[in-house]
């Protein structure tokens, strides 16, 4: 009997470890909400917005303009900016997408734009250079923005 259960320990022990080694090595990318936020990491930052690695000049990697909002979750504004592009994400759905950048978790993402303060969201339009704000945007103010900047009605 202690055999057994010394057996069925060690086998639950090898496929923990196995699912931990798996998880590891799998290949990072971005998180969707349910409105479809897209949240990045460096990885699919490069892959899917702009790859500042290998490029000096911006040319963005997406098929409709966007929203990248740099946050923390300590920061206050940034958790209070968070539903409202949530809500922006659903209304103008096909239209722009937004990412969102985890400045704690992607340090090295927020460094490499100079990001300094938070929120800091930038407007990516389609054929122009982008934009950014610093802090708190109200949603009158962003759906303002999203028209002017990215030239995209709701």
């Amino acid at each position: 009997m202690r055999k057994q259960v010394s057996t069925i320990l060690f086998s639950a022990i090898l496929l923990f470890a196995g699912i931990q080694m798996t998880s590891a090595t799998e290949p990072a990318g971005g998180e969707t909400t349910g409105n479809g936020v897209i949240t990045l990491d460096k990885t699919a930052f490069i892959a899917q917005v702009f790859d500042y690695e290998n490029n000096s000049d911006w040319s963005y990697k997406g098929n409709k303009p966007a929203i990248l909002d740099f946050y923390a979750d300590w920061c206050g504004p940034c958790r209070k900016l968070s539903p409202l592009l949530e809500e922006i994400q659903g209304e103008y759905g096909g239209k722009l997408q937004v990412y969102k950048v985890d400045t704690e978790k992607s340090k090295e993402l927020a460094a490499a734009f100079g990001i300094r303060s938070l929120p800091t969201i930038v407007f990516i339009p389609m054929n122009e250079e982008p934009r950014a704000v610093l802090g708190y945007v109200p949603k009158e103010q962003l759906t303002k923005m999203i028209t002017d900047i990215l030239k995209v009605s709701n």
